[in-house]
């Protein structure tokens, strides 16, 4: 069995991340497959001789979303912090649209029949920005919903439209009604006027997805800092010449340069010399260590003072540092019984809203109320269930959960493959 870990494009809710791992679990040769939101990455598990990452990535694109092996982890930072920045301009600027959309929507002393027909345009053109800031969700959403999987985005996307276009037919009534004198029809209308509505759904939503982009963004910064701990070139010896290396390129049994102020790049003995480590950034020790002859260090250690030579044992993937650093990119993208229960109530909770929605517009049609009636009522069942726990709530718990929770799961999960002594020692028990 092989593993291997992908990029996700394009999965903005639970629903998303549940209909790819449904996709790739599909495939014959799949062992296991677990799809992060958070992260937005998939870990698989599959029989090498039966699949291959081109069959992987096809059924991934099938079900509507990209997939790409996992890219270095130093770019995918650069890309999140782009990410993040986008969307707090996004949702700065919607915000400051939103708030005299409300204003004038809930100032219900404004409206008369002389400045109803003025101060709905006003909404309309106050909500326009809105949309263009969070186009997105329509463009995603939509395009699920073309392709009969129907996502968050879909829900937001229909629930805002709906309530667009209503307040246009709105508009149109009250112009209507200024025409011909009808100053009834002129005052019924600006109460269908869903546009702060609108606004409000799509303002919420970024929210939620800010939140959660600074999340993702704080554990890709977080296993970033890790990385660097390791130095990117080395001094061996080899020919009894001191040579200058990639640090990958450092072999078992290699050996190794320590000279005062570096970074330690592998796990390894000293046969050489005599200094203080800070172990700090492994063990939290806020002392240096004194390290002779016969002692262990551990990658990702700093040489305060002495010169060393040390004998590689462990290299690459091996070293405690990797090691770490692994278990940090599984406990981030491993997922609770819960969360798993919230993926399979994901995965319907969009086709059974829009369900409600046209059933309780047909009901009150049955009933005798106008069309009108009824599309409210349709429109209001999806408006109210756009800003729910999928699009909202679960953000602000991802933004929570890698807190001090995340962060206990890590050092819980480390600690099982790491023992430090009371001596502030390590001991290996692999």
């Amino acid at each position: 069995m092989k593993k291997e870990k992908f990029d996700i494009q394009g999965m903005t809710c639970s629903s998303c991340s549940s209909r790819v791992q449904n996709a790739v679990c599909k495939l014959n040769g799949i062992k296991s497959a677990d799809v992060n939101l958070l992260t937005n990455s998939m870990n698989v598990e599959y029989d090498e001789n039966i699949l291959d990452t081109s069959k992987i990535i096809s059924a991934v694109v099938d079900a509507g979303y990209g997939a790409s092996i996992k890219n270095d982890i130093s770019s995918s930072s650069l890309e999140f912090d782009k990410t993040i920045n986008n969307m707090k301009k996004r949702l700065t600027l919607s915000i400051l649209f939103l708030i005299p959309l409300m204003f004038i929507a809930m100032n219900h002393m404004m409206w008369n029949v002389t400045n109803s027909l003025f101060l709905a345009i006003t909404e309309f053109i106050l909500l326009l920005p809105i949309i263009y800031l969070n186009r997105n969700y329509y463009i995603i959403g939509f395009k699920r919903l073309f392709k009969l999987s129907p996502n968050m985005d879909s829900l937001i996307a229909i629930g805002s439209s709906a309530a667009i276009l209503y307040g246009v037919f709105a508009i149109y009534m009250i112009a209507r009604g200024i025409s011909y004198g009808n100053n009834e029809l002129v005052l019924k209308y600006p109460s269908d006027i869903y546009f702060e509505s609108a606004g409000m759904i799509l303002t919420l939503v970024t929210v939620g997805k800010y939140l959660e982009t600074k999340s993702k963004g704080r554990t890709s910064d977080a296993i970033s800092k890790l990385i660097c701990l390791t130095p990117k070139k080395s001094v061996v010896l080899r020919d009894d010449n001191e040579i200058e290396i990639d640090t990958e390129e450092i072999l078992v049994g290699d050996i190794v340069i320590i000279k005062p102020g570096t970074s330690i790049p592998v796990d390894g003995v000293v046969i050489e010399g005599s200094s203080s480590i800070d172990q700090s950034s492994i063990t939290g020790e806020s002392i240096p260590v004194e390290k002779n002859i016969g002692d262990k260090l551990v990658s990702g250690t700093i040489n305060k003072a002495g010169y060393l030579k040390m004998k590689a044992e462990k290299v690459g993937q091996n070293t405690t540092l990797s090691q770490i650093i692994k278990l940090v990119e599984e406990a981030s993208s491993s997922k609770a019984p819960i969360s798993r229960l919230a993926d399979k109530v994901s995965s319907v909770f969009v086709p059974v809203v829009i369900i409600i929605a046209i059933l309780s517009a047909v009901f009150w049609i049955l009933k005798g109320q106008s069309f009108e009636f009824a599309l409210s009522i349709g429109i209001s069942v999806l408006v109210i269930s756009c800003p729910c726990a999928l699009g909202l709530a679960t953000p602000v718990a991802i933004m929570v959960g890698t807190g001090k929770g995340a962060q206990n799961r890590y050092t819980y999960k480390i600690s099982r493959k790491f023992r430090i002594t009371s001596q502030s020692r390590y001991s290996y028990i692999w």
